[in-house]
């Protein structure tokens, strides 16, 4: 992008949004907004080629900034806080740089400016439009990275659940014949369990009543269960971990 002279010319029959406002609708809508804020500046200056720049700049940023996020470890997730300030920073110096000068003449001339409400109104668009293309790229990479199968067992059709990049189909096979074995596979109820193998030990994620947390009875077969299991598995640690609703609500854990 390359700076040119005010036209006079133009002062006082366009609108531009001022450096503030720019600032304002990037921190809260993200590269995109600040692309089409700083394009439509771009445009009451006549700058045609600089403000298609700025759009396609600010889809390409949004793009990367939006895939690095789901790459980010959950560990490091506290870089994702200070990533709208970075952005909305930049986006200020890119402004200052490039319509600074010009930005100034339109005011002292002046020259009037969008309203609040109309860049309130931009960045709320923007964000949507962001929010949805974030959770379309999620999508999508969720989608071509899901190994997870899914493999039937016994006459009651007991599930279980594994990711094939994790553990494998032969390992989930030996852990049903151990449920069989044990007898938690019977014919009395379907069983639905999800396996995940960390280093040597298995996973075990086990569908189970609330009442585990609060009677001893309810969890006492689970014990034995896990016990019965860790003596056919003598090689790998076994834990379980009991869940109610999901995955995340995991109500005991016994290793």
């Amino acid at each position: 992008m390359e700076q040119q002279t005010l036209d006079s010319s133009q002062i006082s029959t366009r609108l531009i949004y001022n450096n503030r406002k720019i600032y304002v609708g990037t921190f809260l809508g993200g590269p995109l907004v600040a692309g089409y804020l700083i394009s439509e500046n771009f445009k009451s200056f006549n700058e045609t080629t600089n403000a298609k720049k700025a759009l396609v700049y600010s889809i390409i940023v949004t793009i990367a900034i939006f895939v690095s996020i789901i790459f980010i470890p959950e560990k490091s997730r506290s870089f994702d806080r200070i990533i709208p300030l970075t952005y909305a920073i930049i986006a200020y110096y890119i402004v200052k740089h490039f319509q600074g000068q010009k930005i100034t003449a339109h005011i002292n001339a002046g020259g009037q400016t969008y309203s609040w409400w109309r860049t309130i109104g931009v960045t709320t668009i923007g964000l949507i439009i962001s929010l949805i293309l974030i959770f379309g790229i999620y999508y999508f990479y969720d989608s071509a990275t899901d190994q997870t199968t899914t493999k039937v067992y016994g006459v009651m059709k007991n599930e279980m659940d594994f990711d094939k990049s994790n553990i494998s189909e032969k390992e989930v096979d030996n852990l049903a014949e151990g449920f069989t074995k044990t007898t938690f596979f019977d014919e009395e109820a379907t069983k639905y369990i999800v396996v995940k193998k960390i280093a040597s030990s298995y996973e075990i994620y086990i569908s189970c009543n609330k009442s585990v947390t609060s009677t001893p009875e309810a969890l006492s077969p689970f014990i034995q269960l896990r016990n019965d299991m860790q003596s056919l598995f003598p090689k790998n640690k076994i834990v379980f971990n009991l869940v109610v609703d999901n995955l995340d609500n995991v109500v005991k854990r016994l290793e």
